[in-house]
């Protein structure tokens, strides 16, 4: 009699296809994969073992070769199911194997063996043999597989292993025939409904509904039992049962992908508000300060904001110091030794190619943070690496040319639960608002001081004109002391004193008034000489203070040169300064020195001012604006891309050189009179 109950459950799995396919369009996932594959081959094992009316190939004397396809496909559904909750692989070259496949492949020979060569009956002799030995090799695939890393413990899995694959051997010796293969699929289906509870982890209607389809799937090896085998009643009740299991299990499967789904979003929902909320505590954030001392103070609460809102209960902020090295200037959530070890660390850092694009692996994928190793800066017997901190999550904050410095962060918290690149984005928001600030605060600074150096020019010529005539009356009434007859010779060494101060001040007097002399656009013969005598009286106090060696040299009879005298005075001005911040904060027993030279060299005068700071990082480029000149990264670029400009609208020249093994120097040149 045909099999009619069973079309229910055919035509159920078929229109349940099509649904696992759509799920795995949308998810692309290769468990979705596997279970749409699992089912294909189990409908195609369906067509071929039940009679349905005209459709009947479930004799296997008639068609045995049929029969050994179906089998095959109920044996290749069973393991996929297995795989795809145990995903484990092997490789072999360039690619990757599924343990399922070299578990699948003896067990297929052992089908189209016993059914297409032997037509269903075992052999007897020595070719019985071979289908123990092709168990043998399943089993043995089966192990190694057990053995792999995965959800299930190693002791478990190896476990039911060896007690299933004791037992289907057993089967095989004792019972034959097509009884081996009945217990092998339902020892895989039962071993699918324990890894069920162990990859989902949860309870659930999904969860418990495919765990019970799945047992109740493999209670076909029930039919082993001799009382199963005498009682149709029962043996037909039994092959219901499996079926509805089937069914039973699909539909659960169905349900825990609708579970993920829900629990992804879920997930992402909380994600989103994290990271919304981490977005506003960091907006409140106030960066704009006056000084860039001041901003770098306000690191250790930075680091405390991200702390308190990200997922790292560590954060440390590292930036680029004048002094042309980086140095710790903020930390939250680290311990006073670790704080030491890491400040350490920081002044060990390259400031070339640091945490450049490719320098460091990425932190996750389609994110902009590094996995930092410290490996490299680490020295013998350091404290990071008996701490266990030689690795870092590094958020860069890029310059233009140069990176300005990083924020580190570790310490993970809810490591189970994996970092994706949305956890990160506010960190890196932060860090380029940090760079940003912090870049127009330097801006600012370098702004107030230009305008106090315009201020200073103009209260110099107040001075200036305010002091001038009463010294005069002084120097008048002197030189009459002087020249007068009756003085006591005492009293003229006093007088001689008066003059020589005051004209001492004159003098002084006069530099200052020809640095505030209001500026004129028509070019004239200046004098380059009297330029750098006023600059080098001026700053010499300047010089002193700053315990910086000085040095001044004029070539004789250095011929006038062509251009706006105030302008060019101010481009002198500025790389003067330049030079002065260059070794200002270099180390103390390191040599401090500043030199000006100037020469002729055929129609030009060359004013060459030189230091032993640090080199520029692009001396071709040192000229272009918004560009870190030296390795200290500050924007200095600027005010000497407006040297050059001065220095072309005079019809001039200005580059820069590096000098071996440390300095470097610029080089003004203007047209000779």
């Amino acid at each position: 009699m045909p099999d009619s109950y069973q079309l229910p459950a055919i035509v159920l799995t078929a229109l349940l296809l099509p649904a696992f396919a759509q799920l795995y369009l949308r998810s692309r996932d290769s468990r979705t994969l596997l279970w749409l594959l699992g089912f294909f081959f189990a409908f195609l094992r369906m067509l071929q073992a039940y009679k349905l009316g005209l459709w009947d190939f479930s004799d296997a004397t008639v068609h045995p070769w049929l029969t050994a396809a179906g089998l095959t496909c109920a044996q290749i559904s069973s393991a996929l199911f297995l795989a795809s909750l145990s995903p484990l692989s092997f490789r072999i070259g360039r690619f990757r194997v599924l343990y399922v496949i070299p578990f699948t492949i003896p067990i297929a020979v052992y089908i189209l063996l016993l059914y297409g060569v032997y037509n269903g009956t075992m052999p007897l002799g020595i070719p019985f043999l071979t289908f123990p030995f092709l168990g043998s090799l399943s089993l043995l695939v089966g192990c190694f597989w057990a053995l792999a890393k995965g959800s299930m413990p190693t002791w478990l899995g190896l476990s039911i292993c060896i007690v299933m694959g004791g037992a289907g051997l057993w089967v095989c010796v004792s019972v034959g025939g097509p009884w081996p293969l009945v217990f092998v699929e339902s020892a895989l289906h039962l071993t699918t409904a324990l890894l069920i509870f162990y990859a989902f982890r949860r309870i659930s209607a999904g969860s418990v509904l495919a765990g019970v389809g799945f047992v109740t799937w493999s209670l076909g090896f029930v039919q082993i039992i001799q009382f199963a085998a005498n009682h149709p009643a029962l043996h037909l009740s039994l092959i219901r049962t499996v079926t509805v299991g089937r069914v039973a299990a699909a539909m659960g499967m169905l349900l825990l992908v609708l579970e993920d789904q829900l629990v992804l979003k879920q997930a992402a929902q909380k994600r989103e508000r994290r990271a919304r909320k981490e977005l506003e505590a960091y907006t409140r954030l106030t960066l704009s300060r006056r000084r860039v001392e001041d901003f770098d103070r306000q690191s250790t609460q930075i680091c405390q904001t991200v702390v308190e809102n990200s997922r790292f209960s560590q954060a440390a902020l590292i930036l680029l110091h004048s002094s042309g090295h980086y140095r710790l200037t903020g930390a939250a959530g680290f311990d006073e030794s670790s704080l030491n070890a890491m400040e350490s660390l920081a002044s060990r850092l390259p400031v070339a190619g640091f945490l450049t694009p490719g320098s460091a692996p990425p932190a996750v994928e389609h994110s902009q943070s590094f996995n930092l190793s410290l490996q490299p800066w680490l020295l013998p017997g350091d404290d990071l690496e008996r701490l266990h901190l030689t690795e870092v999550l590094a958020a860069p904050l890029h310059g233009r040319s140069t990176t300005d410095g990083a924020l580190f962060l570790t310490g993970l918290r809810d490591p189970e639960e994996p970092l994706r690149a949305d956890d990160l984005l506010a960190v890196e928001v932060l860090a380029a608002r940090i760079q940003a600030a912090r870049s127009q605060t330097t801006m600012l600074e370098k702004l107030v001081d230009a305008e106090k150096f315009v201020g200073l020019g103009q209260l110099a010529s107040n001075v200036t004109r305010q002091l001038n005539n009463p010294l005069t009356v002084i120097l008048g009434y002197a030189s009459l002391l002087e020249a007068a007859e009756s003085i006591h010779p005492q009293e003229r060494k006093a007088v001689e004193a008066i003059l020589t101060e005051a004209r001492t001040m004159r003098s002084t007097l006069e530099s200052l008034s020809r640095m505030s002399r209001t500026e004129s656009e028509q070019f004239t013969a200046l004098s380059v000489t009297e330029l750098l005598n006023d600059i080098e009286q001026l700053h010499r106090a300047e010089f002193l203070h700053r315990s910086i060696d000085f040095k001044l040299r004029i070539a004789p009879a250095l011929p006038r040169a062509v251009g706006n005298a105030q302008q060019v005075r101010q481009a002198v001005l500025y790389c003067l300064q330049f030079a002065i911040e260059a070794v200002e904060n270099l180390d103390p027993a390191a040599e401090k020195s500043v030199r000006v030279d100037a020469t002729a060299d055929s129609d030009a005068v060359k004013i060459t001012i030189a230091h032993t700071g640090p080199g520029f990082l692009h001396p071709t480029r040192a000229f272009d604006p918004f560009v870190p000149v030296q390795a200290a990264g500050e924007t200095a670029g600027l005010g000497l891309s407006l040297c050059a400009t001065i220095l072309r609208e005079n019809n001039g020249r200005i580059s820069a050189t590096n000098f071996a093994p440390r300095g470097a120097a610029i080089i003004l040149e203007l047209q000779a009179a």
